[in-house]
């Protein structure tokens, strides 16, 4: 019999009853009852701020300064944490439950060796000789496919590519055999490959009994490994049961409207479904998460004929131990105007040192880029400046790409001062409020600073500067996979108005495959430096010719309901 047939009648790893999370007297999780028993994953999805990483957290005890956390039953392994101290967690950490958090690269320490990363929660938990450790270090590492387990063990995180690093926080997060795993959006920044490979991963785990917490705004992802959903809203649990019935025929609206914001198959230009009515945060009325009731959009300005943007067969090479890696080898495309573009691979495929050379922040070893078939990128930066204007960017981060200091208004106003320079403080302050009107902000947002902002709103506000030049191309570097479903749908829908009005040319590029095609008239892939297929968005998802794109393709999650 099986780990997960013997989970029928085993006792729950996890039972929680009422759980209420407060911060300095705001209550933000209300009442929340979960059980997971082993062999189980069971997911918690819903927007941003609705409660379902706060909740993981106060499942370990790590709620966070000024939280208060309450519940009527918190038991792990039969044990009662309702009321422990911060002691006793100590002891439940790492050896009851594991947990697994997104960003690898932030979370274990660039200045140690990923084998002592793992090497101390044995050597905390355990009565363990050095050399007995380090034999269980690198069979955990191979345990979760490190490639060369023994070799990367000494190898710090920096030297790691993502994938290897999520890897590597899973090993440390298997130490100590813990029976329960919590896994924070563990696939978020993983490109389609890798994420795959995570995901097996995980399932192989449960497989053997362990019960997993996946908390994930990737409905896909939620899809492919859970078996049971909780849909959170404003801390409120509004629906809950098998994924396949909450998938298919959810109950709830705002279930609902997080399924229809996913991107799926359907036909270029279609709405992502989504009401843009503000989130309450109480579990409110239906009707903010009303479904197919957007406007239609207006018409699309005609694809020009000749490129706006075009890279003609250049190549990028940067110094590696032993030699030179060629990052980007003899890569020719280009992008009209009112065209969308998409660029996809895998990590290290070679996308963003693209979009840096379209943008002239890096120079070709050879080749050309062109804009409006005129030099680009071998022009000196002095000539090019008064022509950077037609070219923004918007990346995935965009709180690190602001000053924190600066308000809303300061910083689009410094980015209108590199075109308008002698433009007085009326004519400024009328297109500050221009642009956060385009980009569906209320003027009100320009008085606040970026970290008091929403994601959604961030990347609102990123969008708004990127396009103060009025530009002509626009390069979007994965800018909407650290958003949840509905924010992700609202931005994709703010791009495509906006190209549709002004007839921009986008270069998209996304690990995200179904944003990807929502968005894209062509597309083109690129493996190790190359582009290996280019096409129309459905000749390349739909019959893919290159065998790197089939898989692709075939690793990318798909939300079956």
């Amino acid at each position: 019999m099986t780990a997960r047939a013997d989970a029928a009648t085993a006792a729950p790893l996890l039972d929680v009853e009422g759980l209420r999370v407060a911060f300095d007297g705001r209550e933000v999780v209300h009442g929340l009852s979960l059980r997971i028993m082993p062999g189980e994953c069971v997911a918690i999805v819903g927007e941003s701020g609705s409660g379902k990483s706060v909740t993981a957290r106060s499942l370990l005890g790590l709620a966070g300064p000024g939280s208060t956390t309450t519940a009527e039953r918190l038991e792990v392994l039969g044990r009662d944490l309702a009321r422990a101290g911060e002691r006793e967690w100590r002891s439940v950490r790492g050896r009851s439950i594991g947990l697994i958090l997104q960003d690898a690269l932030v979370s274990l320490d660039p200045l140690r060796p990923i084998g002592r990363e793992i090497d101390d929660a044995l050597r905390i938990h355990e009565r363990m000789p050095p050399a007995d450790r380090r034999t269980r270090v690198v069979d955990l590492l191979d345990r979760v496919g490190m490639p060369d387990p023994a070799e990367a063990a000494d190898r710090r995180s920096g030297e790691l590519s993502g994938g290897l690093r999520q890897r590597a926080l899973i090993a440390a997060a298997l130490a100590l055999d813990p029976p329960l795993l919590i896994a924070d959006e563990p696939t978020t920044a993983l490109d389609v490959t890798v994420q795959a490979r995570i995901l097996a991963l995980l399932g192989e785990i449960r497989s053997r009994g362990t019960g997993i917490l996946l908390i994930s705004h990737d409905l896909a992802v939620v899809g492919g490994l859970a078996d049971r959903i909780l849909v959170m809203r404003g801390g409120r649990l509004v629906e809950e049961g098998p994924a396949e019935q909450v998938l298919r025929t959810p109950r709830h609206a705002y279930t609902r409207a997080l399924i229809a914001a996913v991107p799926t198959d359907r036909a270029r230009g279609e709405r992502l479904s989504v009401s843009s009515a503000p989130v309450t945060g109480d579990g409110g009325s239906d009707d903010a998460f009303r479904t197919g009731d957007r406007p239609a959009p207006p018409a699309r300005t005609a694809v020009g004929e000749r490129p706006v943007l075009r890279l003609d067969g250049v190549t990028k090479t940067f110094p590696v131990a032993g030699g030179r890696l060629a990052a980007v080898d003899d890569v020719s495309l280009d992008v009209r105007r009112g065209e969308t573009l998409g660029l996809v691979g895998e990590s290290g495929s070679g996308k963003t040192t693209v979009a840096r050379l379209a943008l002239a922040l890096t120079a070709p070893d050879a080749g050309e880029v062109l804009l409006d078939g005129r030099p680009w990128s071998s022009l000196p930066e002095r000539e090019r400046r008064p022509t950077r204007r037609r070219i923004g960017a918007v990346y995935q981060d965009a709180l690190s790409s602001f000053d924190p200091r600066w308000s809303v208004r300061g910083i689009l106003d410094d980015a209108i001062g590199t075109v308008l320079p002698r433009a007085g403080r009326r004519e400024r302050d009328r297109r500050v409020a221009e642009l956060l009107d385009q980009v569906g902000l209320a003027a009100s947002v320009g008085a606040r600073r970026p970290l008091t902002l929403s994601g959604g709103q961030r990347q609102r506000v990123a969008i708004a500067r990127a396009l103060a030049a009025a530009p002509d191309v626009l390069i979007c570097d994965e800018p909407v996979s650290a958003l949840d479903v509905t924010i992700q749908a609202q931005i994709l829908d703010l791009l495509d108005d906006l190209q549709r009005r002004d007839g921009l040319a986008l270069l998209f590029i996304s690990h995200d495959l179904g944003v990807v095609r929502h968005m894209s008239d062509r597309v083109a892939v690129m493996r190790s430096g190359r582009i290996v297929e280019t096409g129309s968005s459905d000749e390349v998802f739909g019959s893919p010719q290159h065998p790197y794109t089939a898989q692709l393709v075939a690793d990318a999650p798909r939300l079956t309901a």
